[in-house]
Parts: C-alpha cells; sequence; structure tokens
C-alpha cells in the first residue's frame, strides 16, 4: 500500500536514470524514425536520454515541461528475519493471533507501473497496475502499529498477483496567485498551477496519496521500511486488505494553506477484500489543514487531521457484554451461527463477530515536518483514537506517536545515499485491552491473554545508491511488547530492501 512519492527530500537521480532507460530504447527505434525526424543534439549533449526527449519533444508527442503523457516503474524487493524471542504463551486457549516466537522470514516483491494521460485543461487520469507476492511473518499475526515491512497486504500469497491499484481522474481548477511549477513524477504530470486552486479526485486510490503528505517520510520505498512510519499508526482509514479504497476528495490551495476533505469507502468486512460500494451509508470521511512555512530559510509544514468512519465493525464493550450474558457466544462458536470472524477456537473468550453493525469510530492527529538543510529533515507524528470499536482496514492501535530524522549522504560525499532514524510508540484504550485480555482477537492481535503495555519500534536504515536508479538498504528494527503484550519480546528483526525506479 503505497503513496505517490514527494521528492522534496530525496530528490535523487532518479528522473535522469528514467530518461537513460527510455533512450536506450529509444537508441533502438531511432533507425526506423524518418531522418528529418530526427533532431540533432548540440555540441556536448550526444547521450542517449537527450535523443529520445528531444525527439518526443519535436514530434510533439511529449513535453516535458507540460507533458500530455508520461509512464514510470518501479520494482521493490523487501526480506526480513526474525530470529527466536521470548515468549511464555503463544495462542492461548485456542486464540490464533500470536506473533510466533520461532525463526521466521518474510518478504514482499512489487513490481508497478504508473500511466498518466492528461484529458483536458486542468484534466488528468492515472491507472496503476501492480504486481505483488509476500510472505508475512506469522501470518501477520501478533504486531499491532509497528508492522515491520510497510509493503505488506492483508490477504496476500507468495504467488504474485497482478491488480489494480489506482484508476482515478484529477480536476484541477486554477484561482490565481503565484505560478508553481509541478515536476514529472508518478502520478504527476509535469505542469505549472496556480497556487491558489481547486484539486478534485476521484476513483480508486489510497486515502494516502491526499492526505498526511510528509515529504520527510513520504516515500516508504526510499525511507523507512517499517509501517509505523508510512502514516499514523491509529489512523483507521478504511480501505480494502490492500489499502485501496474508492470516492472523492476536493482540496483547496491558498498560497500557504491547504484545506482537504474526502470520503471513501469502507471493505464489506473488517480486514476483507471486498468493498461496500454503500458510500452514503458506510463511508470515512476525512479533514485535513495544513500550513506551510519556512523556519531559518528551510521549509516545513503543519498538518491538522480529523477522520470520522460510519462502518460496520463491532464494539468491544458490546462484545464484553454479550459474552457475559450468555458464555455460549464464545469466540469459537461464531463459525456455528455462520458470522465473519477470524478463526479464533478459544471457547473461554468474547468475540467481535456477534455484535457488529454500523458504528462511528473518531480519532484527531497532528503531522509536522521540518528540514533543516536541503540534505536533513525532521518528522513527528501523533494521534488519538476513540478506541471503541475494532480495526476494520489498516492498524488495531488505539494512539499513536512516531519521529525521526531522514538525511541524504551529501555530507560524506553520497549524496544520492539515505539513512534515517524512527522511533514509534503505540497504544490501546482500556476497553480494548479489557477484551483482548479476557483472550478476544481484534483483526491481527490477540494472544488469548494480555500484560498491557505499548508497543514500541526503533528503526534505522541506510540506502545505498549503486547506480543511477538502484538503492540497496540495510536495515534493523527493535520491536518490543508486540501485540501490546509486556510479556513478549523484544524482537529483533533485520531487514533488507532492493529497489529500483525505471
Amino acid at each position: 500500500m503505497l503513496p505517490s512519492p514527494d521528492r522534496r527530500l530525496l530528490t535523487v537521480a532518479g528522473a535522469p536514470a528514467r530518461l537513460l532507460v527510455v533512450g536506450v530504447v529509444a537508441r533502438i527505434v531511432l533507425a526506423s524514425v524518418p531522418a528529418n525526424a530526427q533532431a540533432v543534439p548540440p555540441a556536448g549533449h550526444e547521450d542517449a536520454a537527450f535523443d529520445v526527449m528531444n525527439l518526443l519533444s519535436h514530434e510533439g508527442l511529449h513535453d516535458i515541461h507540460d507533458e500530455s503523457w508520461n509512464a514510470y516503474g518501479q520494482f521493490t524487493l523487501i526480506t526480513s528475519y526474525k530470529p527466536p524471542f521470548h515468549a511464555p504463551h503463544t495462542n492461548f486457549n485456542g486464540s490464533v493471533n500470536s506473533l510466533v516466537p520461532d525463526a521466521e522470514t518474510s518478504f514482499t516483491g512489487t513490481f508497478t507501473l504508473f500511466f498518466g494521460l492528461r484529458l483536458w485543461q486542468g484534466g488528468e487520469a492515472y491507472f496503476v497496475p501492480e504486481v505483488i507476492g509476500e510472505r508475512p511473518l506469522s501470518q501477520l499475526h501478533g504486531i499491532g502499529g509497528a508492522i515491520q515491512n510497510f509493503e505488506l497486504q492483508k490477504q496476500g500469497t507468495e504467488t504474485p498477483q497482478l491488480y489494480r491499484s489506482r484508476t482515478y481522474l484529477r480536476q484541477t481548477i486554477g484561482l490565481g496567485g503565484e505560478r508553481v511549477e509541478k515536476a514529472s513524477d508518478p502520478m504527476q504530470l509535469a505542469t505549472v498551477v496556480d497556487a491558489r486552486r481547486l484539486v478534485l479526485t476521484a476513483g480508486n486510490f489510497t486515502i494516502l496519496d491526499v492526505f498526511d503528505r510528509n515529504s520527510v517520510t513520504w516515500d516508504p520505498r526510499q525511507t523507512f521500511l517499517n509501517m509505523a512510519f508510512m502514516t499514523y499508526a491509529s489512523w483507521d482509514f478504511p480501505s480494502d486488505a490492500r489499502g485501496y479504497s474508492w470516492g472523492g476528495t476536493a482540496e483547496l490551495y491558498w498560497d500557504d494553506w491547504a484545506l482537504r476533505v474526502g470520503r471513501i469507502t469502507p471493505p464489506q468486512d473488517p480486514n476483507s477484500l471486498p468493498v461496500d460500494f454503500e458510500i452514503w451509508e458506510h463511508y470515512g470521511d476525512q479533514v485535513e489543514v495544513e500550513h506551510d512555512h519556512v523556519l531559518l530559510g528551510q521549509p516545513g509544514a503543519v498538518r491538522l487531521l480529523g477522520y470520522r468512519n460510519r462502518v460496520v465493525t463491532g464494539r468491544f464493550d458490546d462484545a464484553i457484554a454479550a459474552f457475559q450474558a450468555d458464555p455460549g457466544k464464545n469466540a469459537a462458536a461464531c463459525t456455528t451461527y455462520n458470522f465473519y470472524n477470524y478463526g479464533s477456537g478459544n471457547s473461554t473468550a468474547p468475540d467481535l463477530c456477534y455484535v457488529r453493525r454500523p458504528n462511528v469510530k473518531v480519532g484527531v492527529g497532528i503531522n509536522l515536518e521540518q528540514h533543516f538543510t536541503d540534505d536533513v529533515g525532521v518528522f513527528f507524528r501523533a494521534m488519538y483514537s476513540d478506541g471503541l470499536t475494532e480495526v476494520d482496514a489498516y492498524n488495531p492501535a488505539d494512539r499513536s506517536v512516531s519521529l525521526g530524522a531522514v538525511a541524504k549522504g551529501s555530507a560524506w560525499r553520497r549524496p544520492f545515499d539515505v539513512t534515517g532514524l524512527g522511533f514509534g510508540m503505540s497504544w490501546i484504550s482500556d476497553v480494548h485491552a479489557r477484551y483482548l485480555a479476557m483472550g478476544g482477537v481484534d483483526g491481527f492481535v490477540g494472544d488469548g491473554y494480555l500484560h498491557q503495555a505499548p508497543e514500541g519500534v526503533v528503526d534505522a536504515f541506510y540506502s545505498v545508491n549503486l547506480l543511477t536508479a538502484l538503492w540497496l538498504t540495510a536495515d534493523y528494527e527493535l520491536l518490543w511488547n508486540p501485540g501490546f503484550n509486556a510479556d513478549r519480546g523484544p524482537v529483533n528483526l533485520l531487514g533488507g530492501r532492493v529497489h529500483a525506479e525505471f
């Protein structure tokens, strides 16, 4: 589940590399182009990138300053290794959501193509197919807000699957002010827009394409591997099991200010792939206010985000009350009633399967970023959600904090290398903890017992730029109290990533 990259900090040599790839292909086909169509590069610029871009511009096919279309791609392979760790109880009394304490390996592999097309003045269309194969740790069970690999999807398989991650339209309406250049990038056609403008988006996308855009951590394929740093760990934004939704957003930009609102679709059942398209009945509403500033000559931003979901979920207090009134309504008996459930065999525990109905969940968060130099930026996120209902689509955390720093390697003459250090914590509400302590399961957490504690993670990485648009990353993560359980862990996680752009 990936948003589009923001290059404010990570302005690396990806674009020249993409031109070079296209240029090499162009060298092969130039012989078939009529001689009078081949633009001649000026002296000293006889390279493949210039050949192809000049040719396309000359033919009116492609203008890198006001694109009519573009195409990009990426490949990312991430591996993780978890050595054995301390855990006195695992899947206690037939519960099923523990992180297994044995040694395990995990991986994800993604290949993505990004296509953009200008339809009319201010109108753009985007289509993004993707292939993913994955193996999670412990079937993705036992970690709350700090899953070690942001690419992992619920209900994924080791067999690579092709799917459409995004198909959407965007309309930009100029309202005046200064002119702002938009560089060509995945899901962004190169153009010039008004600083005061209205941007409308509708279709199939992830809400992270529009909201919570932090330029320090925005592209996880270039920065942290842990999901705690991709967005707020406790923001339960509606989406299908892959992280994508249908819906619409509106963004009003007014110089240094921005206001965003949006409504998107939830899954039919919590953490499932089928989407509930009754968006007038069940939905996720988001609103965000942003102010950009300059501090000591460097850019920064402050964002406030609030969300309100009206989705079919279960309340923890309702599940506890139902079990106490009738112990026959336990987790193991959910299948008897043919209710949607997570397969727990714990006959001594409550379960949310008996009490799912339309419920409201709300939360509010703050997102800060500040650049100290062109190469160094810091970030901070914090969110408070009400913690009354189960996780519907993201992580089961009810409150979360994350902070850290990301830097390029210019200071040691490696300007395209990237390194970072992040710290994250997440908590659950009292009623959520009581439900888990009784043996209940919530999405992908629930050990059958609970010694409540906040879940924490430290993530440190170094990404080496090997070729123009190829990076190799080493990553270390230390996770404590996995699943909000003080009796489990700490867990060491060793990771690696290969990432290429074209």
